[in-house]
């Protein structure tokens, strides 16, 4: 009777493999998903004085220009998705500022929006990009209007400049940093130099090639504040960040850029400064160069061991998230881009290129949260780029909130209180948020 049964199965059994086979054969010879990717990259420097940005003491314009600014673009495809990762030697732009620029990236170029990763390196010592309250002079507002103009003209072009490419990553560590929330002999907490707190020195290389192994860029992402030069300097400069793009793309040669996708890194500062400037102590803020140096002697190290692949399909998504908010100084007018006093709203991004993942996040982001996201994330070359698609301020980790009736350093490995937390529009819940999120849009791609 089994027998009969089997017997009378098999025709159906045959049908089925048969429609299998040709399912698998159909997928098999299904055609990869071949990689391009084009380069540009644009002078952003201020073409009059300006008041700078990063230090509220400062009074008046810049005075001089020691380096100047650039934006580098990478646009990439996959024939059917397009992206861009766009590195500003700025401070920070707007969450007003991301919304206006993506929308008339989108419309001129026909990359969505949730495919657009915007960063800048943070430098302290560039100009202020945002046009209300006291700056809100003709000279910025020309100026971030030039800006937006340069950055679309050198986004256009990348695409315009795209070829078959491949893309690869792997990892090494710089340790010119250091975390900056240090015992003040007091009780408390304040920005200096905490061996004992924990501190990320993972280098995340990128490497970009042409379909004949020649690199087209090279993407340094490592977390750092770009501080080198303290309040007191007046002129313009790219900092570290600055420095070691300089130093690859002299000593790679051939076209390449080499922006730098600053990590999370909000609780760290390089090793040399802040308190330095070209004027007085021109012989120390030389620093910035010796941490360029080595973080671009790191990447181009690294970079001779990277395989790239030339099949990459891309994915990317978007959220923003809204977190609890502190309530607002009475005494400070409401930003353009905050719409309440309830929450805050947080932009998160993901974008997936062949096995590279890209996290961003609109803030200044306490660097174990990084760590705490990249170890859980499937994908090994996961990196985080901070300062990225708007800018929200400090997001700092849930055990770094002061704890009534406790000193800030209790733990010296865990210090509590300080200027971020007290500084951060978030409440307590900053952290888990990031990092969920994150992680839930990674599994999404």
């Amino acid at each position: 009777m089994k027998h009969c049964k089997l017997k009378s199965l098999l025709p159906a059994l045959m049908i089925a493999g048969i429609l299998l086979f040709a399912i698998s054969e159909t997928s098999m010879s299904a055609p990869p998903k071949t990689l391009l990717a084009g380069t540009s990259k644009i002078l952003i420097t201020p073409s009059v004085p300006i008041p700078m940005s990063g230090y509220g003491g400062r009074k008046g314009p810049f005075k001089g220009v020691h380096d100047d600014l650039y934006a580098r673009v990478i646009v990439f495809s996959d024939g059917q998705n397009k992206a861009a990762v766009i590195s500003a030697e700025l401070i920070g732009l707007s969450n007003a500022f991301w919304d206006e620029m993506s929308q008339k990236i989108e419309a001129e170029t026909g990359i969505k929006k949730d495919h657009i990763m915007l960063s800048c390196i943070h430098t302290h010592s560039g100009p202020v990009t945002r046009v209300y309250g006291e700056d809100n002079s003709a000279e910025v507002i020309a100026y971030v209007d030039t800006l937006k103009i340069k950055l679309l003209k050198a986004t256009k072009e990348a695409m315009n400049n795209m070829i078959p490419a491949s893309i690869g990553a792997a990892k090494g560590e710089c340790k010119m940093n250091t975390n900056r929330r240090a015992m003040d002999g007091k009780g408390g907490i304040s920005l200096g130099v905490n061996p004992y707190a924990p501190c990320d020195h993972e280098v995340g290389i990128i490497r970009v090639d042409d379909k004949s192994g020649n690199p087209l860029a090279l993407l340094m992402n490592w977390p750092c504040h770009a501080v080198v030069l303290g309040p007191r300097n007046y002129l313009i400069t790219n900092d570290w960040p600055g420095a070691a793009s300089n130093y690859a793309e002299k000593e790679i040669g051939a076209n390449v850029i080499a922006p730098v996708i600053v990590g999370a890194s909000g609780d760290i500062n390089p090793v040399y400064g802040p308190h330095i400037d070209f004027i007085d102590n021109n012989s120390y803020a030389y620093g910035k160069d010796a941490i360029g140096e080595d973080l671009a002697n790191v990447s181009m190290e690294v970079m001779k061991s990277i395989r790239t692949s030339p099949v990459g399909h891309i994915s990317a998504t978007q959220r923003v998230i809204s977190l609890p908010a502190k309530e607002r100084d009475a005494s400070r007018g409401l930003q353009p881009d905050r719409k309440d006093d309830v929450t805050l709203k947080v932009r998160l991004s993901a974008l997936k290129i062949g096995n590279v993942v890209f996290t961003g996040v609109s803030g200044e982001v306490f660097n174990q949260i990084s760590v705490k996201m990249r170890n859980q994330s499937p994908y090994s070359n996961t990196f985080m780029i901070t300062h990225c698609n708007g800018s929200n301020g400090y997001l700092v980790t849930e055990e770094s909130y002061p704890v009534p009736g406790k000193s800030g350093y209790e733990d010296k490995s865990k210090p509590t209180g300080g200027y971020e937390p007290g500084s951060t529009r978030a409440k307590t819940g900053a952290e888990m948020a990031i990092i969920d999120n994150l992680l839930e849009m990674i599994d999404e791609l």
